[in-house]
């Protein structure tokens, strides 16, 4: 081969790259869906501080109302709202949250999971075994029994234990607003744990009462993910809502899908 053919061979090579990359770069679709799962006790109005501030970053909210019947009827909730987005999907799971969108995360429309104040259980564990190394939290001596083996959280456990930082108001929305929880949610084992192939985030509750902050801390760490700890109750988005929401914005921005070819 000439010199002035194997010129030619490499630009027509180099040609061919780029139009590979800019190919790769058009259908490139950043995260614009944001799916918030709530967990035991609560319902999607917990998520009313945070859903305006991400609204105002450009991005489109979802809150799932989970039936809080089992855990495989909270995944499927949450699968329906995945499900329904045009485009990817960052699942974001608040306390018991953190095991359904471990279990719902395997959705090929989910690109990366953020945990709030929540449980990370890994493959085959439960909510009661997950963090069964840690000591237990004062929450629980404010768990009454109800109907049909649910259970709920009483007035004082909410105040002292949920949401210790929010105004007595808030506090008294939170308890008339919870959803009896099944019993059940804490025995179901997590079948395949998402997080093992899914990016993730953590927010760190630094006080909280009802799930060990060291447990979120170790979780955080097992997953790989990057870590906001703040100085709040068991409910940051409600106390820190501006601090959460950037960095549920941050997650998605940061998160948006890129290919190695357009990376190059």
């Amino acid at each position: 081969m000439t010199t002035r053919c194997l010129r030619a061979s490499l630009v027509c090579a180099a040609l061919v790259a780029a139009s590979v990359v800019s190919s790769f770069a058009q259908t490139s679709t950043p995260i614009k869906n944001v799916v918030l799962v709530h967990g035991a006790w609560a319902d999607g109005s917990s998520w009313s501080k945070i859903i305006p501030l991400l609204e105002a970053k450009g991005l489109h909210v979802v809150a799932v109302q989970n039936p809080l019947s089992s855990l495989g009827d909270d995944v499927a909730a949450t699968g329906r709202a995945i499900d329904a987005q045009d485009g990817p999907v960052l699942l974001v799971g608040h306390s018991y949250g953190g095991a359904i969108i471990t279990e719902a995360g395997n959705n090929p429309k989910v690109a990366g999971l953020v945990f709030v104040a929540a449980f990370g259980p890994d493959t085959g564990e439960t909510l009661a075994t997950t963090a069964k190394e840690f000591p237990a939290t004062p929450a629980g001596s404010e768990v009454r029994p109800i109907e049909d083996k649910f259970v709920v959280l009483t007035e004082k456990g909410v105040a002292e234990d949920f949401a210790q930082d929010l105004s007595d108001v808030e506090k008294r929305t939170l308890a008339v607003t919870q959803g009896p929880t099944s019993l059940s949610v804490f025995e179901a084992p997590i079948t395949d744990a998402a997080w093992h192939h899914k990016p993730s985030w953590f927010v760190v509750s630094a006080n909280d009462r009802m799930i060990n902050p060291d447990y979120e801390r170790f979780a955080a760490k097992r997953m790989g993910a990057k870590v906001l700890t703040l100085p709040t109750s068991h409910v940051p988005m409600l106390s820190k809502p501006k601090e959460v929401a950037n960095f549920i914005a941050e997650a998605a921005a940061s998160n948006a899908p890129q290919t190695t070819a357009s990376a190059r």
